[in-house]
């Protein structure tokens, strides 16, 4: 099986970041050759970082250029779009049930691309978030798709200078198996993002002081539940 080329913009931003991932961040990656070198693949990934995209992309870098379904105001920026464009990724309207983004990611997928989707929507900031359906049908409208789960922990500890985080990246297929026939998109993203919590818990991002604001939100949550 040869091995799909990466483009020239991709590697010249996880060569950016290997400092901050790799050196820094003491980044350790397992089951990595779960990724297939070529063909449709689809990453499903749990989110509690802004880094997240970046270190999967690092730790996967022996592999596949990962595509991932990017917040399209990040393509506000031309010249971080141009960069965001040169590495294959797809703006996506959060919470607007955008069905030109997942055309187009089903479109690469048909192609024999990787996609990195994160199907928790946004980063979790340590709650308790639901999976959503939109990931499960790019595998539903491409049956030969490989999914593969990455469970990451330690990212939040990135910026936590001069705690030194210890990141870690693990690549598995689901032990539940692969896209059911008449399985729901909703419930196949709700098995794979169960399987990938586990052992990566709900974790609060930030320095001190915007991770305080964070942990006050979630009590304030909390007690307004309980008293509701």
């Amino acid at each position: 099986m040869s091995r799909v080329q990466i483009s020239f913009a991709y590697r010249v931003v996880m060569f950016v970041a290997a400092p901050f991932v790799r050196l820094w961040g003491r980044l350790e990656v397992s089951g990595a050759d779960t990724l297939p070198l070529s063909g449709p693949t689809l990453i499903i990934a749990n989110h509690d970082s802004y880094w997240d995209p970046v270190i999967i992309g690092t730790a996967g870098l022996k592999r596949r250029q990962i595509c991932a379904l990017a917040k399209a105001s990040l393509w506000d920026n031309k010249l971080v779009g141009a960069v965001l464009n040169g590495m294959g990724q797809i703006p996506i309207q959060r919470g607007r049930g955008d069905t030109q983004a997942l055309d187009a990611a089903i479109r690469e997928l048909r192609n024999g691309t990787c996609i990195g989707v994160f199907p928790e929507g946004t980063t979790s900031r340590g709650r308790v978030t639901r999976a959503r359906s939109g990931a499960g049908w790019l595998a539903l409208a491409v049956p030969e798709t490989k999914v593969v789960c990455a469970r990451v922990t330690g990212a939040v500890d990135i910026v936590r200078f001069p705690k030194r985080p210890r990141i870690r990246v693990e690549f598995f297929e689901p032990s539940s198996g692969q896209p059911k026939s008449g399985e729901s998109a909703i419930a196949m993203m709700k098995r794979m993002i169960a399987e990938t919590r586990i052992g990566a818990p709900y974790e609060v991002p930030g320095r001190r002081k915007r991770a305080q604001g964070h942990r006050k939100a979630i009590a304030a949550a909390a007690a307004e539940k309980s008293a509701g």
